[in-house]
């Protein structure tokens, strides 16, 4: 497998199931491009966790920590990240756990933000004067998939207008990008008043919140998915594809690596471990594109 995909030689790789992670690949190669779709998570997949050993902002800390939220607001926006995110990324608690406090979470953010009368003309300079990063190799990347026509759905649980500004300025905003992610609705001054539903968490993003959309329905052909995430939540974002020939599922482990690696290892056919970049995905799209 190496030889066809050098990138997995990297020491950031692991791979519980190196034979099946072959077969898979040598599907997705064998059905070709014209079947070929890539569903990814946005925040800290396609994003940067860090940087210099700092934490790169999510497309919601952007805005939280931004110039046009009030020091009160930030406060409250805080205690709220200090408060969840221990239960977000839990081991011991249960997903049913998990949900309601996930959706108490955003709900209670989106409000906050909403109190602060957002302007909508604010939010290109709000994600210039921020420090997210793609990751190295998201040219790459997105091109790669855009000169194939391969679609590229982003199903997000951060901010849409802000993680498709971070995507415009960074020029890779092909029509081959689907989003799906929490939009914020303005009023006819162009202030915020609210975010659309339905809310999209860390834990519901799977068929639920895509009924109606028809948008795998068109895709109907497209049977062979590569999925990138970094969550145990990330896993369920193809559910709603009618029927899958063969997915390679790539998890980004970037915090408490060596608590949740086995996690991870069950889940995920690669796990890459505290790796900035996209080279293991490039490697592999690379392969599989090349008639």
């Amino acid at each position: 497998l190496c030889l066809q995909v050098p990138e997995l030689e990297k020491a950031t790789v692991r791979i519980r199931q190196p034979e099946r992670v072959r077969e898979i690949i040598q599907s997705l190669r064998e059905q070709g491009v014209a079947k070929l779709q890539v569903i990814s998570d946005f925040d800290m997949t396609l994003s940067r966790f860090g940087c210099n050993g700092r934490r790169c902002p999510t497309s919601h800390s952007i805005l939280d920590t931004s110039r046009v939220i009030s020091e009160d607001g930030k406060k409250k926006l805080k205690d709220l990240l200090h408060y969840y995110y221990p239960i977000e990324i839990d081991p011991n608690r249960t997903l049913e756990e998990k949900c309601p406090l996930m959706v108490e979470w955003w709900t209670k953010a989106h409000e906050l933000l909403v109190q602060q009368k957002i302007h909508k003309n604010d939010i290109a300079q709000i994600v210039r004067e921020s420090e997210v990063m793609l990751r190295y190799g998201h040219r790459d990347f997105f091109d790669q998939l855009h000169e194939n026509n391969v679609p590229l759905f982003i199903f997000s649980a951060g901010i849409g207008d802000i993680l498709e500004e971070i995507i415009r300025q960074a020029n890779v905003f092909y029509s081959n990008v689907n989003v799906v992610s929490n939009y914020m609705d303005f009023n006819d001054d162009g202030v915020l008043t609210h975010f659309r539903r339905p809310l999209i968490h860390i834990y519901n993003k799977n068929n639920t919140v895509l009924q109606g959309m028809g948008y795998f329905q068109q895709l109907s052909t497209r049977t062979s998915i590569i999925l990138l995430g970094d969550s145990m939540g990330d896993l369920t974002m193809a559910d709603g594809v009618p029927s899958v020939e063969n997915i390679l599922k790539i998890g980004f482990l970037n915090d408490k690596v060596e608590e949740r690696r086995g996690k991870y290892l069950d889940s995920y056919d690669i796990v890459l471990e505290s790796d900035e970049t996209l080279d293991v995905v490039n490697g592999i799209l690379r392969h599989v594109l090349t008639e």
